[in-house]
C-alpha cells in the first residue's frame, strides 16, 4: 500500500465522536497507515484549510462544503462514509418569552445562522421550503461567518451581523426572531423549537423521504486516491470499523452510513436543496461526487 515497508503517514482532520473514538485511540488500526491527527477542535474550524489549502490528506468535511468545493474544482474526492449526521428539526428555535414562532411566521423575519452555507442550515431551509411552504427569499438570514469555500458569496437575502455580536444573545434580545442553535445553547429553557414536535417531525420526514440527514462525510485528496487507491480503501475500512465498534448494526434512523447506495437518497436530497438554495451552480449526479476508487467502496 505504501511505497516501502514503512506505514504511510496521513495528515488527518477528524473530530472526537463516539464513532471515531476507536480509530483515534488506536483500538482500530492498520499496519499500512499512521494518522497524524490535527489538534483542531471543533473539526469545522479546519474546514477552510481542507478546501482552500488542501492541508490534509484525509478529513471530515461538511457535505455542503464538499459540494461547493467540487463546484469550484477543488482537488478532493468524497468517500461514502458519514462521520457526523443529525436530525436538524429541533435546532431551529425561538425565544418563548417573546412569543411563539412557527414556520408560517418566518416570512419577513430575521433568522440567525452561523454561515449561510452551513450544512445544518441548508437542511433546515430545505425542510421549511419543501414541507412547510416557506418562501426562503422572504427571510433575512443573519450570518456570522463566511463560507469555507472562498469563491462562494452569500445571496442578497443574507446579512452579516455586526462584529462581536453573538447569535444567542441576539435571539434573546430580539435582534433575530429565530436561530439555528446547537450544543449547550440548546439547553437554555427559554428556547423552543420552531417546528412543532420536532423529533416526531424528523422521524416522519425520514420515513417519507427514505433518508437520514448527512452533516459531515470523509474526503481525501484526489491525488492520494489516484496514486494510492489501496490506502484510501484502508481509510474507509478503518472509519467503518471504528463506527461499528460502538454501533455494530444500522437502524432505520442511523445517519452514519457507509457505501454509496446506503447514502444515495440522502445525497440526492442535499444536492437538490443546495441547488435550489443557489449554494451550488448546478445539480450533481450522486455518482459524480466519487471517483472510480471511492464509488466502489463497500460498506
Amino acid at each position: 500500500m505504501s511505497t516501502d515497508s514503512q506505514p504511510l503517514t496521513l495528515r488527518t482532520l477528524l473530530g472526537d465522536y463516539p464513532n471515531t473514538l476507536a480509530l483515534k485511540q488506536g483500538k482500530v488500526r492498520s499496519p499500512h497507515i499512521t494518522f497524524d491527527f490535527a489538534d483542531v477542535k471543533p473539526a469545522n474550524l479546519g474546514f477552510k484549510d481542507v478546501v482552500r489549502h488542501q492541508k490534509f490528506d484525509v478529513a471530515e468535511l461538511a457535505i455542503v462544503t464538499y459540494l461547493q468545493a467540487k463546484s469550484y474544482g477543488k482537488p478532493l474526492v468524497l468517500l461514502p462514509a458519514v462521520v457526523v449526521g443529525n436530525l436538524p428539526h429541533p435546532l431551529l428555535v425561538y425565544d418563548a418569552e417573546r412569543g411563539p414562532v412557527a414556520p408560517s411566521d418566518l416570512a419577513g423575519r430575521r433568522v440567525g445562522i452561523r454561515a449561510y452555507s452551513v450544512t445544518t442550515a441548508t437542511w433546515i431551509r430545505g425542510i421549511l421550503q419543501n414541507d412547510y411552504g416557506v418562501d426562503l427569499d422572504k427571510i433575512k438570514w443573519v450570518t456570522f461567518e463566511d463560507a469555507h469555500v472562498a469563491e462562494y458569496h452569500d445571496p442578497d437575502t443574507a446579512e452579516r451581523a455586526a462584529p462581536g455580536k453573538k447569535m444567542l444573545a441576539m435571539l434573546l434580545n430580539g435582534e433575530v426572531d429565530a436561530a439555528v442553535v446547537g450544543g449547550p445553547d440548546l439547553k437554555d429553557p427559554r428556547l423552543q423549537p420552531v417546528i412543532h414536535n420536532p423529533s416526531d417531525a424528523a422521524q416522519e420526514w425520514g420515513r417519507r423521504n427514505r433518508a437520514t440527514p448527512i452533516n459531515h462525510m470523509a474526503v481525501a485528496k484526489a491525488s492520494l486516491s489516484k496514486s494510492n487507491p489501496e490506502i484510501v480503501k484502508e481509510v474507509f475500512r478503518l472509519l467503518r470499523d471504528s463506527k461499528h465498534a460502538v454501533s455494530p448494526s444500522a437502524n432505520e434512523f442511523d445517519p452514519l452510513r457507509f457505501e454509496v447506495e446506503a447514502n444515495r437518497r440522502s445525497l440526492e436530497l442535499i444536492i437538490d436543496y443546495s441547488a435550489r438554495q443557489r449554494l451550488i451552480p448546478r445539480k450533481f449526479e450522486v455518482d459524480e461526487l466519487f471517483d472510480d476508487v471511492t464509488r466502489a467502496l463497500d460498506g
